[in-house]
């Protein structure tokens, strides 16, 4: 018979990249290194990294991996789960807390725009901005209030005013 878990002692699925890669040349590992923190993941040890599991990040570290062995490495992508809510919770709150600080020096970018003495310059600022927002949210695998902060300080740099929350 099947072990159905409570719902409080749920834990998500992860997708778990483990690898190792040679030292030199070093541009494979650097480039490496670079692709897993555009990804924002998560890294439980040296040479091993996760991210919550989805179609998307299955396919990232399935790449990763090719990569890896390309560059005279080995590397093996796994789905796991941790054992403890403690674990989930450290490695959502890290991931929550990173996407956090990056939404945070985007409102600080487009608040200091807005002193910006041209329009041309305050439109391409905040068209890079945008982009920036983009590759963000690509990342952002839990919510943060932060991002809303992000997005309001974007509307008023375009112009626009951020949108008023009505309290529930």
């Amino acid at each position: 018979m099947e072990r159905i878990p409570a719902p409080e002692q749920r834990l998500d699925e992860w997708v778990m990249l483990a690898y190792r890669i040679p030292r030199e040349p070093s541009t494979p590992r650097i480039a490496l290194w670079r692709k897993l923190r555009k990804y924002g993941v998560f890294q439980l040890a040296d040479g091993v990294v996760v991210l919550p599991a989805s179609p998307r990040t299955r396919e990232q570290f399935d790449w990763v991996a090719e990569e890896v062995v390309e560059a005279g490495g080995q590397a093996e992508v796994w789905t796991a789960a941790p054992t403890t809510q403690n674990q989930q919770d450290r490695m959502r709150a890290q991931l929550s807390a990173d996407r956090a600080a990056e939404y945070d020096e985007l409102t600080d970018a487009a608040e200091a725009a807005r002193s910006l003495p041209d329009t041309d310059g305050r439109t391409r600022k905040l068209t890079q901005l945008r982009r920036r927002m983009r590759e963000i949210d690509k990342r952002s695998f839990f919510p943060t209030a932060q991002r809303d902060g992000a997005e309001a300080a974007l509307k008023e740099l375009a112009g626009r005013p951020a949108e008023t929350q009505v309290p529930q």
